[in-house]
């Protein structure tokens, strides 16, 4: 039976050296990047709607700088709109920051006396909007909110996500279908590919009609997640990514580390869809209008901010460790449910060795798709 994510699934916590807190630059870098698409979706949505109590959900908040980033966006976003309207309504703003169980909620909540020492600091003790952190653990894949109580979903670098690993990636006789492999790629069978997508759809589809349901009407979503230009795999893809972490894998069993039927039975939760896709699950489902659509490039290094697929990176050595300690922050839960953590200080340094000879052969980039919904009447 496939891994439910709630098992094992979330970020390393706290703020060590490992920690999502401190190797999350990819994530912010998209937050400030999309803060455009979030300006217009949320101006629309609240001129449309001049609500007195306001519901935004971040999903999938994770811990760290990044979360609070958002609700400062939200806020600095509401305030100036009020004060181009001239309005003297009152408003309310009510934050629920959403993730699995497993997430560093102690983590976030311990930040945000920081937080709101800063926004009073940056507004001169003048709060024009009052405002309310609260947390919601639990999957959003499924119900998580009352009908219609909710404004605006925000939700980065998450619906890339499975609810859980495909189940059809074993034969009737158990057996591994993606034998070597722990996601897939250029090498996997028809059948890999197939278990993948269609668990993608089954997700974003649940996704979709939970968020129908709890959106108030005139209600919005801006969704960021890893995916890809064209239908099969290309270059910087996911598949590259997780290829050169099933090599290092692949070498510790070879090295008799690790059992092979360790790295058989290991597959991650994880798909990145092309905007083909999205869309057609969108369209077919009826129940959003697609209002914005945007696609851009970041690079695997999280500190290459070039821009520009002809950068001469005069450190690929670091440029790997970078890779690699931003993919730990994300991976190493489900690693050691698998495996233990005894490996992963020696996988990751094979890790981003494998990298590196990646990176002196191209530059690599994630693709990043961007969607703003409005709930249809």
């Amino acid at each position: 039976m496939g891994l439910k994510v709630e098992q094992a699934l979330h970020m390393v916590g706290g703020s060590g050296e490992t920690s999502y807190a401190t190797n999350s630059r990819l994530q912010e870098k998209a937050i400030y990047r999309t803060k455009p698409v979030l300006a217009t979706t949320i101006e629309e949505m609240y001129k449309g709607l001049l609500p007195e109590h306001m519901v935004v959900v971040d999903l999938g908040c994770s811990s760290g700088s990044n979360t609070f980033i958002v609700v400062s966006q939200v806020l600095d976003i509401i305030v100036e709109l009020r004060r181009m309207m001239e309005m003297k309504k009152p408003l309310e703003v009510q934050f629920f920051l959403n993730d699995l169980p497993g997430n560093d909620f102690n983590y976030v909540f311990q930040s945000l006396d920081k937080f709101k020492n800063k926004v009073e600091e940056e507004s001169k003790g003048e709060l024009l909007v009052p405002y309310y952190v609260v947390g919601v653990a639990g999957s959003f894949y499924g119900r998580l909110f009352p009908c219609a109580s909710v404004h605006f979903f925000h939700s980065s670098y998450c619906l890339m996500w499975l609810s859980q690993v495909p189940e059809e990636l074993e034969n009737d006789q158990g057996v591994s279908l993606n034998k070597g492999n722990i996601y897939w790629t250029e090498t996997s069978s028809s059948q890999v590919e197939k278990a993948y997508r269609e668990q993608y759809k089954k997700d974003f589809l649940t996704f979709l009609r939970s968020r129908y349901i709890e959106l108030n009407i005139g209600g919005g979503m801006m969704l960021t997640f890893l995916g890809r230009r064209k239908r099969t795999p290309g270059h910087g893809d996911l598949c590259h990514l997780w290829r050169l972490l099933a090599e290092a894998l692949n070498s510790m069993v070879l090295e008799e580390i690790i059992p092979e039927e360790k790295v058989s039975t290991f597959n991650l939760p994880i798909y990145g869809p092309s905007l083909e896709e999205v869309k057609s699950i969108i369209h077919h489902e009826g129940l959003f209008d697609l209002d914005r659509v945007e696609i851009f490039e970041s690079s695997w290094d999280p500190f290459d901010d070039s821009g520009d697929d002809s950068f001469d990176l005069s450190n690929y050595t670091k440029s790997a460790k970078n890779v690699a300690d931003c993919i730990r922050a994300v991976v190493e839960p489900l690693i050691v449910h698998q495996f233990g953590d005894v490996i992963l200080d020696d996988l990751f340094t094979r890790y981003a060795q494998n990298v590196l000879k990646h990176l002196l052969k191209e530059k690599a980039n994630h693709t990043i798709l961007v969607i703003a919904l409005k709930k249809r009447v």
